[in-house]
């Protein structure tokens, strides 16, 4: 019998997508494509598609408390992404108990507000909140350029105003920044904002037009922390996540009724020489069953 492998864990403590596009989905599907193995905290159960989001249900603060001391008890993770949180009784839980562990893993906050949709996903007393108690034990957080002026309290328009928010919200709250800048008014590029305490690196990539998804924020911070996870150091899985992330995207595909609607590829390396979607569901299976070389 062969010896088995120790493979790091990461934990997700994030919402539900039906959809399978975002949220607990999406993080699970990002740390398996990067050999961590993912275990979840469920916040809330959401009814959604690509197009909408039908309906939120919390989970009581109390199961959540449960869920992580069942994983730490026997699956204490290395890095631990937070997604969509949506309400102050629940980060104040997650906050609490982040602030008992004696040794505490690294905190990649994604500060989740609002969805592709346009759906609200987090109550303004939760924001509050999570400045309040969460991001100050971050080790990271990774806004959005809405979610970045909502922090920072500063318009982002440009390159140079996105990086002005990432050093308030460094300021104010002590963790390392990621802004997101793909809403940028930008036909070509995207450029996301990384800083810490060592250095302010603008990060470049393509961008990729006529593919509309969601989930992108989800997959970065889960890529983020999967990398952590694995003993990279921050700003060495800030840009493997981005790079991660884009090839996600490019290796993107259509699923369901929409031909609108792309589902980001956290397996595209296996997955690079998938067969066009009008060939045969078997083709596209013996295809999937084997890795791109």
């Amino acid at each position: 019998m062969s010896a088995r492998i120790a493979v790091p864990i990461a934990l997700s403590i994030a919402g539900s997508d039906s959809g399978g596009g975002a949220g607990v989905q999406a993080d699970l599907k990002t740390f398996a494509a990067l050999c961590v193995h993912g275990t979840s905290v469920i916040t809330c159960v959401t009814a959604q598609n690509p197009c909408n989001v039908i309906g939120v249900q919390l989970v009581t603060p109390q199961i959540v408390l449960q869920q992580l001391e069942a994983v730490f008890a026997e699956l204490p993770p290395v890095a631990v992404k937070t997604g969509m949180l949506f309400s102050a009784d629940i980060v104040r839980v997650v906050a609490d108990f982040f602030e008992r562990q004696r040794k505490r893993p690294a905190l990649i906050v994604d500060p989740v507000m609002i969805a592709t949709s346009g759906a609200t996903l987090v109550k303004p007393s939760a924001i509050r909140a999570l400045k309040k108690r969460l991001l100050p034990l971050a080790t990271l957080v990774t806004p959005n350029l809405y979610e970045a002026e909502i922090l920072s309290g500063i318009k982002i328009n440009s390159q140079e105003e996105m990086c002005t928010a990432a050093e308030r919200i460094h300021a104010e709250f002590g963790c390392a920044v990621l802004v997101k800048g793909g809403h940028l008014a930008d036909p070509v590029s995207v450029v996301n904002c990384f800083l810490d305490r060592a250095n302010r690196q603008l990060i470049y990539g393509r961008r990729i037009r006529g593919i509309g998804t969601h989930g992108t924020g989800c997959v970065l911070s889960a890529a983020i922390a999967a990398y952590l996870a694995r003993g990279e150091k921050l700003s060495t899985a800030v840009n493997a996540a981005n790079s991660f992330v884009a090839n996600s995207i490019a290796h993107s595909f259509f699923v369901g009724r929409s031909s609108r609607h792309a589902v980001l590829n956290p397996f595209w390396y296996w997955t690079r020489r998938l067969p066009s979607q009008r060939k045969s569901p078997r083709a596209i299976r013996q295809c999937s069953d084997t890795p791109a070389k």
